[in-house]
């Protein structure tokens, strides 16, 4: 499992667009929590951490940190 802190999800909205794109780089187990500005889901070898912070720059999100 691994954890992500995003700075800039402000809504509902914003936490299904993060959810999606970590659902298209073929994550599973995704768990975006707006309270704590952050996502979980299980992490697969083939997708990086860069990986990961561009998919969530794309939709305009800052990834702060990845656990």
């Amino acid at each position: 499992m691994k954890t992500i802190k995003i700075e800039g999800m402000m809504c509902e909205h914003c936490a299904a667009h993060v959810k999606e794109a970590l659902q298209n780089l073929g994550l599973d187990n995704i768990d975006v929590s707006l309270e704590d500005k952050s996502a979980s889901f299980d992490l697969i070898d083939s997708v990086t951490d860069e990986m990961i912070k561009s998919a969530i720059s794309e939709e305009g999100y800052e990834v702060i940190s990845i656990d």
